[in-house]
């Protein structure tokens, strides 16, 4: 009944963990304001009514000689202040503090440039290579990231898809190459701004599979309408094939490109 509200709006359905409280609390703002807003609508037609130029000709500009007003005004806080210390606050403090932990737990980056989003994922190792934005080439190194962190050596790349396992925890960090922008996964009910100069994480656990759009949240220029990339989540066997390919090309890659000096100095 709460959520109905939500799906007659037109809200995205939720495919993440976390999403059903986020949704309920949505829902229960949502039918709050429809509450005032049709409790204030019949007061406004009531005093257009009642205080009417035919029966009342001269003004007043004493203003209402009763407590009724303040009251609701008190009531009304009172049940924002619910809704804060509820449902928001322990929310909020559960997704900034309580960051999974396990071999499970699927670690990557996303990047965003004007105006795209690349993915980079910690491969077999599980563990995210560093990067740095010093490192970063258009050509050779979109991802900035650091050849000489053994931790990076399977990492790989994908470009405008964020593929993700169903049931599984994700850990994502988050950074920018120019300007501000946002990751908003609108699903998972989950978004975080990526900062120049800044790393910044979230993380959800998907349970749904599907394809989703992912889009910028933040106003970054004249393509921010443009700058989409598509959320891909999979069932977990079909995940595992797919990195364990990609983690081994990836390994492959950084190996020739690392050998490549060294064989073009031995040549005579």
């Amino acid at each position: 009944m709460i959520s109905a509200i939500n799906r007659l709006i037109g809200q995205t359905p939720v495919a993440s963990e976390h999403g059903e409280l986020l949704d309920h609390m949505l829902g229960l703002v949502h039918w709050f304001m429809l509450f005032l807003f049709i409790g204030w609508s019949i007061f406004l037609c009531y005093c257009f009514y009642r205080f009417r130029v035919a029966k009342n000709p001269k003004a007043s500009y004493s203003g209402a000689g009763h407590s009724a007003s303040k009251q609701i005004e008190i009531g009304v806080v009172i049940v924002e202040a619910i809704l804060l210390l509820g449902f928001a606050f322990p929310l909020w403090s559960r997704q900034s503090a309580d960051y999974p932990t396990g071999p499970n737990v699927l670690k990557m980056r996303a990047l965003g440039e004007k105006f795209l989003w690349n993915f980079q994922y910690a491969g077999d190792d599980s563990n995210l290579g560093i990067w740095n934005p010093r490192y970063l080439d258009a050509v050779n190194n979109p991802m900035g990231r650091d050849m000489a962190d053994p931790n990076g050596k399977d990492d790989f790349v994908n470009p405008g898809t964020m593929k993700l396992p169903v049931g599984r925890p994700v850990i994502v960090s988050v950074a920018s190459k120019d300007v501000i922008h946002n990751l908003a996964l609108v699903p998972m009910r989950a978004a975080q701004d990526a900062t120049p100069g800044v790393t910044a994480h979230m993380w959800f656990t998907p349970t749904k599979t599907g394809t989703w759009d992912v889009i910028c949240g933040q106003l970054c220029g004249p393509g921010h309408a443009q700058m989409k990339a598509q959320l891909e989540v999979m069932l977990p066997e079909e995940f595992d094939a797919w990195s364990k390919e990609m983690s081994a090309s990836g390994a492959e890659k950084v190996a020739k490109d690392q050998a490549a000096p060294v064989t073009a100095s031995a040549a005579p």
